[in-house]
């Protein structure tokens, strides 16, 4: 590996439960107890679940009657999304009190890069604690966090000790932390990847690692070279504190399931004039349109298509929209549609120098 790239301190501050932790800190009644944010009725979705909830496999995105079945003790609270922002606002501040290289993913989590800071500390470790501490004292609110050499192997480590704890990977265990690792537990990698690796025999870093760049690529299209790249603690993603949108989209959960593609289309229209408006109000356009199908069973399906220039006009993307509706045979009723556009014009190609992204200095302070 090349050693004339500087290693980065980066920390990934992921808070616990949070939307159902506040609840709970407005609602003293509701501590302790199983609760969902998200609607009760058939039709709902939790949101969020509370770790009280997440012991009866309450998770979210299920669907609220699945929840309820699991959990009937469970409580449902509906969202409070003001609320939810007003203190991740006040996350925020603290933040950046340490570093300007703040890059939220949501309200939520955000990543730090602490590499050089306001505070003068060169301990990520020690800063990721005192950021924790100081989150609970003016919020009420518990924090994890992940700090190691790069962004994916913190957000990875940010879950490894919560709720209310922190991980830390210097240089030096990078390569054994990672090899040790259960595949499912890669960010990247979700239930459908998973099970492809294990039907190759890939059940762990190690055996990820074992594979060549051409077995992933073959079986994992360009998802391969970074999954090859990121076993060995390969990637160079700076963290931005300005994130450009990758797409923007628009969707809908329907009162009752859709059967006929008739009824489908008005929605779709609907649902393509409020794509032009998000697209007009943030001056963004994109070449490529994607339409969302989740049927009744949950099974989402996703079809795709790129065009030679650039749209956001909705006649446009209703045309696109229409054409991949009509793709493929629905497999059962539907009860959400969405379309997104991404490819857009505001993104900036970034260059993975992958072997180049690292240079273990065992001696760097973590």
């Amino acid at each position: 590996m090349a050693n004339n790239l500087p290693l980065r301190k980066i920390i990934h501050v992921d808070m616990d439960a949070f939307y159902a932790s506040v609840e709970q800190l407005d609602n003293p009644e509701l501590r302790g107890k199983p609760i969902a944010v998200g609607g009760s009725s058939k039709r709902g979705v939790v949101a969020a679940a509370s770790y009280e909830a997440r012991k009866f496999g309450v998770r979210s995105a299920m669907s609220s009657v699945l929840a309820q079945r699991n959990c009937p003790e469970l409580i449902f609270v509906k969202a409070r999304f003001d609320r939810y922002k007003e203190i991740s606002k006040k996350i925020r501040t603290i933040f950046l009190e340490y570093t300007d290289l703040v890059e939220p993913l949501s309200l939520d989590e955000a990543y730090l890069d602490v590499t050089v800071n306001k505070k003068g500390n060169p301990s990520a470790t020690l800063i990721a604690r005192e950021i924790r501490k100081r989150i609970l004292k003016e919020t009420g609110l518990n924090a994890s966090a992940g700090i190691s050499i790069n962004k994916f192997i913190a957000k990875v480590a940010s879950d490894i000790n919560k709720p209310n704890g922190q991980k830390t990977v210097n240089p030096e265990e990078v390569i054994a932390f990672l090899e040790g690792l259960e595949i499912r537990k890669f960010y990247g990698v979700g239930k459908v990847t998973a099970a492809k690796m294990y039907k190759l025999g890939i059940f762990s870093g190690h055996d990820l690692k074992a594979k060549s760049l051409d077995f992933l690529e073959t079986h994992f299209g360009k998802s391969g070279s970074y999954y090859y790249h990121v076993v060995r603690g390969i990637h160079t993603s700076a963290v931005k504190p300005h994130r450009t949108p990758k797409s923007v989209g628009a969707e809908r959960t329907f009162r009752e399931n859709l059967s006929s593609e008739i009824f489908m289309l008005e929605r779709l229209e609907h649902i393509a004039h409020e794509l032009e408006h998000r697209l007009k109000k943030s001056n963004i356009a994109g070449k490529t349109v994607t339409l969302k199908i989740k049927y009744s069973d949950f099974t989402l399906n996703t079809r795709s298509k790129t065009l030679p220039y650039f749209i956001w006009e909705k006649a446009l993307i209703l045309e696109t929209a229409k054409e991949l509706l009509y793709q493929e045979e629905l497999q059962n009723s539907v009860r959400l549609l969405g379309i997104s556009l991404a490819n857009l014009n505001t993104e900036k190609k970034e260059k993975e120098n992958g072997e180049e992204a690292i240079s273990v200095q065992l001696r760097f302070e973590f």
